[in-house]
């Protein structure tokens, strides 16, 4: 094995456990293979604004993979404005029994998340090309997830009619959104949040879990 590779998977262990999170080998090289493809395609496809491989594993993949504890309740998962597949991929590779669905409007992403899923052989995963206003799905999901995708209002309001019967948003934050919260719907309240504190990071980062009163 290539002695960086094996670097970075022991760095991505470690930091892992650090928020109580244990990942094996094999987990942490589909996640850095993941975040290679990522990075290689972002020169072409401009998937994110970050290029740096320690900023991109530090400010991406950990962020994404830190709520992995937070999701064990849910069977299936939206990732609404995946973006280039965060959080949904690199939870797709740590949660393989749960199934996922990566939904964004810009087609040059989706083709990169198809080709991921396809290079990567993740079999928990299907990809949306769609406006989530458009979407359908009648089952609904158990969890509709997003990370920098909207206000949480718009959140709510955009995939009300994909949330399963007691399903849950969540909605990963930087710092808390107190403003956000109180505009919402008054049938919509916070049922649970959390803090999360990444390694070596000083931002803040909080999950807001909410659902449906009636």
């Amino acid at each position: 094995m290539d002695p960086h590779c094996q670097k970075k998977q022991m760095e991505l262990i470690t930091k892992c456990k650090a928020f109580g999170l244990t990942i094996d080998f094999k987990q942490a090289e589909f996640l850095l293979k993941y975040l290679s493809l990522l990075l290689k395609w972002n020169k072409a496809f401009n998937l994110t604004a970050i290029t740096d491989e320690q900023e991109a594993l530090d400010l991406h993949l950990l962020d994404s993979v830190s709520i992995s504890p937070f999701i064990k309740p849910f069977e299936s998962l939206l990732d609404v404005g995946t973006g280039g597949g965060l959080p949904g991929i690199p939870l797709a590779i740590l949660n393989p029994d749960k199934e996922f669905s990566l939904l964004d409007t810009n087609s040059k992403k989706t083709r990169f998340l198809k080709q991921t899923v396809y290079e990567l052989g993740i079999k928990n995963v299907q990809v949306i090309h769609s406006r989530v206003q458009d979407f359908e799905k009648l089952s609904g999901y158990a969890c509709i997830l997003s990370r920098a995708f909207a206000s949480i209002q718009d959140m709510v309001t955009w995939t009300e009619h994909l949330l399963a019967k007691d399903g849950q948003w969540l909605a990963m934050k930087g710092l808390n959104p107190k403003d956000e919260i109180s505009t919402l719907p008054i049938n919509i309240e916070v049922c649970r949040t959390e803090a999360i504190e990444l390694p070596n990071r000083t931002e803040e980062r909080h999950l807001i879990y909410l659902h449906k009163t009636n």
